[in-house]
């Protein structure tokens, strides 16, 4: 096996010709191109040079200088999927030029309806097989414990953007943009997502190791229909959170403040009853957290 590939190595030059210059590691005697245009000085016989080997996709083994990627073998960080074949696996960009490295089948979910689509990221390593091929690697539960940071009480209702790590019957795991673990409960998403998806969701809790409970669902307020946002719209740019309507005004004030009629203000009303965004007390519709209501609790 190749120890050398996938790896960032010195080398010294052996050879040239007008495009490239020929380089040998020390270790074993492989012979690496490299591109004289990204080398980083012009190099002679013996001359030393660092940089990144591989084989490239038409099996050719080279070194790169200026395309040094972060994913390399012991080096996990994010790659973007930029294609897949169902007979082999998903291929991702980790940043060379001639060449994307394969995640095979054999780690992707057992459901190809939640491998990774093009666009979506994977956090891979490379490993090299016994034929002397890269494969990109899966970074594993335990490593995404290690790089994990510690969620903060403030981020609760916020919005988080993370990617999902795996994909499990009890729920999805994901880590957010500032590498924090969460999970997302089947009851807590409409659809289950893919490996790889990026996702938008609002942290609703903590969990007990360490990470956060997230749901994929919307607020109260944006599931909501329009004369219900209206509404909630108005109360928000009232001077004290209330409007002088309730379920026993006259059709007529609906009509004459809202535009509606008393059935859709009913209906809206209920929905952000439910949604525990109003009160109803006094012949008036008031935001929940009024201050009213707080003195009156």
């Amino acid at each position: 096996m190749n120890q050398e590939l996938g790896r960032v190595v010195d080398a010294v030059m052996i050879d040239e010709n007008e495009d490239y210059y020929f380089v040998q590691p020390s270790r074993n005697g492989q012979t690496y191109r490299l591109l004289k245009e990204e080398s980083p000085q012009v190099l002679h016989i013996g001359g030393s040079v660092r940089g990144f080997v591989y084989e490239n996709e038409d099996h050719q083994r080279q070194m790169t200088c200026a395309h040094i990627p972060a994913v390399r073998v012991d080096h996990y960080a994010f790659g973007t999927v930029v294609g897949v074949r169902r007979n082999l696996g998903v291929f991702v960009d980790v940043g060379l030029t001639n060449k994307d490295m394969v995640v095979s089948l054999d780690d992707l979910p057992a459901m190809k309806t939640l491998w990774p689509q093009k666009g979506d990221r994977l956090m891979i390593s490379l490993k090299v097989d016994d034929h002397d091929r890269l494969w990109g690697q899966l970074a594993t539960p335990d490593l995404f414990q290690v790089i994990a940071q510690k969620p903060q009480r403030q981020q609760m209702n916020a919005n988080v953007e993370a990617t999902v790590t795996q994909v499990k019957l009890n729920g999805t795991h994901v880590i957010t943009d500032t590498y924090q673990l969460g999970f997302i409960h089947p009851s807590e998403r409409d659809a289950e997502p893919r490996l790889g998806q990026v996702l938008r969701a609002r942290v609703i809790g903590f969990s007990n190791h360490g990470g956060l409970n997230l749901s994929l669902k919307p607020r109260g307020y944006q599931a909501i229909d329009d004369d219900s946002q209206m509404i909630l719209a108005m109360l928000h740019h009232s001077v004290d959170g209330t409007m002088p309507l309730s379920d026993k005004s006259s059709p007529a004030d609906i009509k004459a403040l809202l535009g509606i009629s008393k059935g859709q203000f009913k209906r809206s009303v209920g929905h952000l009853l439910k949604a525990k965004l109003i009160t109803q007390r006094g012949g008036q519709l008031r935001l929940v957290g009024n201050q009213e209501d707080q003195e009156h609790e």
